[in-house]
Protein backbone atom coordinates (compact mmCIF):
# COMPACT_ATOMS: atom_id res chain seq x y z
CA UNK A 1 0.00 0.00 0.00
CA UNK A 2 1.15 4.05 -0.96
CA UNK A 3 1.39 6.51 1.37
CA UNK A 4 1.26 9.51 0.26
CA UNK A 5 0.78 13.17 1.91
CA UNK A 6 -1.66 15.66 0.66
CA UNK A 7 -0.89 19.01 2.09
CA UNK A 8 -3.49 21.79 1.23
CA UNK A 9 -1.72 23.80 -1.03
CA UNK A 10 -4.14 26.51 -1.84
CA UNK A 11 -2.98 28.01 1.82
CA UNK A 12 0.58 27.66 1.77
CA UNK A 13 2.73 30.26 0.12
CA UNK A 14 5.27 28.83 -3.07
CA UNK A 15 8.61 29.40 -3.31
CA UNK A 16 9.39 32.89 -4.21
CA UNK A 17 6.79 34.56 -3.06
CA UNK A 18 7.47 34.64 0.87
CA UNK A 19 10.79 35.81 1.71
CA UNK A 20 10.54 34.85 5.26
CA UNK A 21 9.32 31.54 4.49
CA UNK A 22 12.22 31.02 2.00
CA UNK A 23 14.94 32.14 4.56
CA UNK A 24 13.68 29.66 6.97
CA UNK A 25 13.65 26.78 4.34
CA UNK A 26 16.85 27.99 3.32
CA UNK A 27 18.32 27.88 7.40
CA UNK A 28 16.18 24.13 7.73
CA UNK A 29 18.21 22.88 4.59
CA UNK A 30 21.28 24.51 5.07
CA UNK A 31 21.14 22.53 8.72
CA UNK A 32 20.76 19.24 7.71
CA UNK A 33 24.58 19.34 6.20
CA UNK A 34 26.01 19.93 9.61
CA UNK A 35 23.46 17.46 11.77
CA UNK A 36 24.92 14.00 12.66
CA UNK A 37 23.08 10.85 11.56
CA UNK A 38 21.95 10.55 14.53
CA UNK A 39 20.26 13.97 14.77
CA UNK A 40 19.24 13.41 11.42
CA UNK A 41 17.09 10.37 12.64
CA UNK A 42 15.81 12.44 15.42
CA UNK A 43 14.72 15.03 12.92
CA UNK A 44 13.06 12.56 10.43
CA UNK A 45 10.84 11.34 13.68
CA UNK A 46 10.23 14.74 14.43
CA UNK A 47 8.83 15.00 10.61
CA UNK A 48 7.28 11.97 9.98
CA UNK A 49 6.28 10.40 13.21
CA UNK A 50 7.91 7.16 13.01
CA UNK A 51 11.79 5.37 13.39
CA UNK A 52 13.63 6.41 9.62
CA UNK A 53 14.49 3.67 7.51
CA UNK A 54 17.78 3.28 7.38
CA UNK A 55 21.08 5.26 8.14
CA UNK A 56 22.07 6.54 5.04
CA UNK A 57 23.05 10.19 5.29
CA UNK A 58 22.43 11.15 2.03
CA UNK A 59 19.30 9.41 1.73
CA UNK A 60 17.60 10.96 5.37
CA UNK A 61 19.43 14.57 4.38
CA UNK A 62 17.29 14.18 0.62
CA UNK A 63 14.05 12.95 1.86
CA UNK A 64 14.00 14.77 4.96
CA UNK A 65 14.78 18.13 2.88
CA UNK A 66 11.82 17.03 0.72
CA UNK A 67 9.51 17.14 3.57
CA UNK A 68 10.71 20.09 4.97
CA UNK A 69 9.84 21.76 1.73
CA UNK A 70 6.60 20.00 1.56
CA UNK A 71 5.69 21.29 4.92
CA UNK A 72 6.13 24.86 4.38
CA UNK A 73 4.98 25.37 0.65
CA UNK A 74 2.35 22.12 -0.04
CA UNK A 75 2.96 18.24 -1.42
CA UNK A 76 2.46 17.33 -5.35
CA UNK A 77 -0.33 18.55 -7.41
CA UNK A 78 -3.83 16.71 -7.71
CA UNK A 79 -2.61 16.05 -11.21
CA UNK A 80 0.68 14.81 -10.17
CA UNK A 81 -0.47 12.53 -7.58
CA UNK A 82 -3.31 11.11 -10.12
CA UNK A 83 -0.31 10.73 -12.91
CA UNK A 84 1.74 8.72 -10.34
CA UNK A 85 -0.86 6.24 -8.35
CA UNK A 86 -1.86 5.47 -12.67
CA UNK A 87 1.89 4.75 -13.01
CA UNK A 88 1.95 2.79 -9.58
CA UNK A 89 -1.36 0.83 -10.18
CA UNK A 90 0.18 -0.19 -13.42
CA UNK A 91 3.68 -1.59 -11.67
CA UNK A 92 1.61 -3.26 -8.87
CA UNK A 93 -0.70 -5.06 -11.81
CA UNK A 94 -4.11 -3.42 -10.81
CA UNK A 95 -6.44 -4.02 -13.09
CA UNK A 96 -8.90 -1.68 -12.06
CA UNK A 97 -8.42 1.68 -14.70
CA UNK A 98 -8.40 5.10 -13.26
CA UNK A 99 -8.86 7.44 -16.36
CA UNK A 100 -5.74 7.85 -18.59
CA UNK A 101 -3.67 10.49 -16.98
CA UNK A 102 -3.91 13.75 -18.89
CA UNK A 103 -1.11 14.86 -20.91
CA UNK A 104 -0.95 17.26 -23.57
CA UNK A 105 1.36 14.64 -25.39
CA UNK A 106 -1.40 11.83 -25.82
CA UNK A 107 -2.40 12.03 -29.00
CA UNK A 108 -5.98 11.73 -29.93
CA UNK A 109 -8.09 8.56 -29.26
CA UNK A 110 -7.83 6.35 -32.45
CA UNK A 111 -4.36 7.78 -33.50
CA UNK A 112 -1.54 4.67 -34.25
CA UNK A 113 1.75 5.16 -33.10
CA UNK A 114 4.27 3.10 -35.26
CA UNK A 115 7.47 2.10 -33.88
CA UNK A 116 10.57 -0.16 -35.38
CA UNK A 117 12.48 -2.00 -32.83
CA UNK A 118 15.49 -4.46 -33.21
CA UNK A 119 13.73 -4.69 -36.85
CA UNK A 120 10.04 -5.61 -35.95
CA UNK A 121 7.31 -2.58 -36.62
CA UNK A 122 5.21 -2.06 -33.28
CA UNK A 123 1.96 -0.67 -33.76
CA UNK A 124 0.14 1.24 -30.53
CA UNK A 125 -3.70 2.28 -30.65
CA UNK A 126 -4.15 5.35 -28.40
CA UNK A 127 -7.49 4.64 -26.30
CA UNK A 128 -9.94 6.90 -24.67
CA UNK A 129 -8.85 5.12 -21.36
CA UNK A 130 -5.01 4.18 -22.16
CA UNK A 131 -3.20 2.16 -24.81
CA UNK A 132 -3.70 -1.10 -26.71
CA UNK A 133 -0.14 -3.09 -28.20
CA UNK A 134 -0.58 -6.65 -29.51
CA UNK A 135 -3.93 -6.93 -28.33
CA UNK A 136 -3.40 -6.27 -24.91
CA UNK A 137 -4.13 -3.05 -23.22
CA UNK A 138 -1.95 -0.98 -21.48
CA UNK A 139 -1.77 2.61 -18.93
CA UNK A 140 1.28 3.92 -20.39
CA UNK A 141 3.42 4.28 -23.64
CA UNK A 142 6.55 3.40 -21.41
CA UNK A 143 5.12 0.10 -19.94
CA UNK A 144 4.74 -0.79 -23.64
CA UNK A 145 8.49 0.56 -24.41
CA UNK A 146 9.66 -1.76 -21.64
CA UNK A 147 7.43 -4.87 -23.34
CA UNK A 148 9.03 -4.19 -26.25
CA UNK A 149 12.54 -3.43 -25.65
CA UNK A 150 12.84 -5.23 -21.99
CA UNK A 151 13.98 -2.11 -20.53
CA UNK A 152 13.32 1.31 -18.72
CA UNK A 153 12.26 3.92 -21.43
CA UNK A 154 10.44 7.19 -21.38
CA UNK A 155 7.09 5.79 -23.26
CA UNK A 156 6.47 9.05 -25.19
CA UNK A 157 10.73 9.49 -26.08
CA UNK A 158 10.61 6.27 -27.44
CA UNK A 159 7.90 6.62 -29.84
CA UNK A 160 8.83 10.27 -30.78
CA UNK A 161 6.35 12.42 -29.22
CA UNK A 162 7.02 15.72 -28.35
CA UNK A 163 5.52 18.19 -25.63
CA UNK A 164 2.81 19.22 -28.27
CA UNK A 165 -0.58 17.37 -28.63
CA UNK A 166 -0.06 15.07 -31.29
CA UNK A 167 3.05 16.28 -32.70
CA UNK A 168 5.67 13.77 -33.58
Amino acid sequence: MRHRSQLQTDTLPKPGIDRATDQSVLAQLSKLKTMSVNELKAKWKELFHTAAPNNSRQFLELRIGYRIQELSYGGLSKHTRRTLDALADEIEGKTIRKAMAEDPRNPMPGTRLIREWDGTEHVVTILQDGYEWDSRKFKSLSAIAKAITGTTWNGFRFFGLSSKRGAA
